[in-house]
């Protein structure tokens, strides 16, 4: 198969860097990356971290374009926020299997069978599926989030079972209904490999985030005393890189994408990061190349548009999100 231009090799180096950085500033763009991008799209954006942190620096920034380097449904967080701004993603095929394990209408026949249930999405859904829930949340405010709902009304929460099944043994909540969706990296980073690895480094801390199929069984291991139990920590990325800068351990071993290592090192460059899974990683968020990047700021082509009316119900249910808890992570 023929790939576009953009895709050509592309060496990211000063020159690189030059045209990227002089084109941003003609152009009055500020370049958002997301902390599971390639190391040279991170080491180049003016912006580096997760899914809403970034999309607040879009509502808040002064640029008239957001360049913004992640998959599709972080683009369109960002479009949702920042109405009034241009917003692009340098390779529109950047999707997400979790965004993609339910669709709209998928919600709409579900919500028909729990009249009066409250739905909860995680940020890591399509705009569409934004505009039929009541309110958004992330991997660090979703315990909040469904605390905040009267303990009467039955819960929707969509669509990552993994994550809704750490929220439910935290909140110890019976009438939250969870979709069966899930992460296809995360899901694949498994406890069999988690038990491995913390067996062989005993004194490791274990951060996982909580979309991993692997979160029970750190759980399991801090139960029967494999492992510390304060060494086990289910984290979002966010809160990742903010535990890399308070750890005392001198190891830690890491169950998310491994674009986030490049984040983790930067932010404690002292303290050995090992992957729990070193082949977790998504094809997707990797379609952001140096090259599709000067391509976006060159030639301002995959728009992200959201219809208004959609964008509109999308906005009050991330609002409603924003006055819960920290809601200071996405992904």
């Amino acid at each position: 198969m023929t790939l576009p231009s953009f895709y050509e090799d592309v060496v990211p180096d000063e020159a690189w860097a030059s045209e990227v950085k002089r084109l941003a500033r003609e152009q009055n763009a500020v370049i958002l990356a997301h902390n599971y991008q390639l190391p040279e799209i991170q080491d180049i954006a003016d912006h580096t971290g997760d899914t809403l942190a970034l999309s607040r620096i879009a509502t808040n920034s002064s640029a008239d374009k957001i360049i913004f380097c992640g998959v599709h449904f972080m683009a369109e967080t960002a479009k949702i926020i920042a109405p009034h701004k241009s917003v692009l993603i340098p390779d529109a095929r950047a999707g997400c299997s979790l965004a993609d394990s339910i669709t709209v209408d998928e919600l709409r026949e579900w919500k028909s069978e729990y009249p009066g249930a409250v739905v909860v999405s995680y940020v890591n859904t399509t705009a569409a599926v934004k505009g039929e829930t009541d309110i958004c949340c992330t991997s660090s405010n979703a315990v909040d989030v469904v605390a905040s709902i009267p303990s009467d009304r039955d819960v929707l929460f969509c669509p990552d079972q993994f994550l809704g099944a750490h929220v439910k043994r935290e909140t110890g909540r019976q009438n939250m209904h969870i979709w069966a969706g899930e992460c296809h990296v995360h899901a694949g980073i498994n406890g069999a490999e988690l038990s491995a690895r913390a067996a062989a480094k005993p004194d490791a801390d274990l951060f996982i985030h909580p979309e991993c199929g692997c979160a029970t069984s750190a759980l399991y291991l801090a139960g029967e005393g494999t492992v510390s139990p304060e060494r086990v920590k289910i984290l979002s990325t966010g809160d990742m890189v903010q535990a890399a800068r308070s750890t005392s351990a001198e190891s830690v071993l890491v169950a998310t994408e491994v674009g986030l290592l490049h984040q983790l090192r930067k932010a404690a460059p002292e303290i050995d990061f090992q992957a729990v899974n070193p082949h977790a990683t998504c094809r997707y968020v990797k379609m952001i190349s140096p090259g599709a990047l000067l391509r976006s700021l060159r030639e301002g082509k995959d728009e992200v548009i959201v219809p208004q009316d959609v964008a509109d119900r999308a906005r009050n249910a991330v609002e409603r999100m924003l006055a819960i808890g920290r809601p200071k992570d996405g992904v």
